[in-house]
């Protein structure tokens, strides 16, 4: 309820994890080991309030010949450590379910889930 409301202990949690989303996906080349960095022409991490979950969906676009899946996946995972960071004082036993990719398109490869 504080989440949806945006008033959790330390803040707006939708919102500052929606930018630490943003900002990881830009830094993806120096956190991710043989990543290399890319262009990047749009960033977006959304948020659905479910009864007692948060589902993270994010997206990144680049101008290059290539995916950027691994961008929009660090968009996803610091943004869920991100609701979990500001969460877990109001409940312990939050947890971080699972980083999927659902689809990438460029690249060698398109792909769907």
């Amino acid at each position: 309820a504080a989440v949806a409301r945006g008033d959790a202990p330390k803040g707006d949690v939708i919102g500052t994890a929606r930018i630490a989303g943003i900002h990881a996906s830009k830094r993806t080349a120096e956190l991710i080991p043989l990543c290399h960095p890319l262009p990047l022409s749009f960033v977006d991490v959304e948020a659905e309030l479910r009864e007692t979950e948060v589902v993270l969906t994010a997206e990144a676009r680049t101008s290059g010949q290539t995916g950027v899946e691994m961008e929009a996946m660090t968009a996803a995972a610091a943004a869920a450590l991100t609701v979990y960071d500001m969460v877990k004082g109001l409940e312990r036993g939050v947890e971080i379910a699972e980083v999927v990719l659902l689809e990438k398109s460029g690249g060698r490869h398109d792909w769907r889930r």
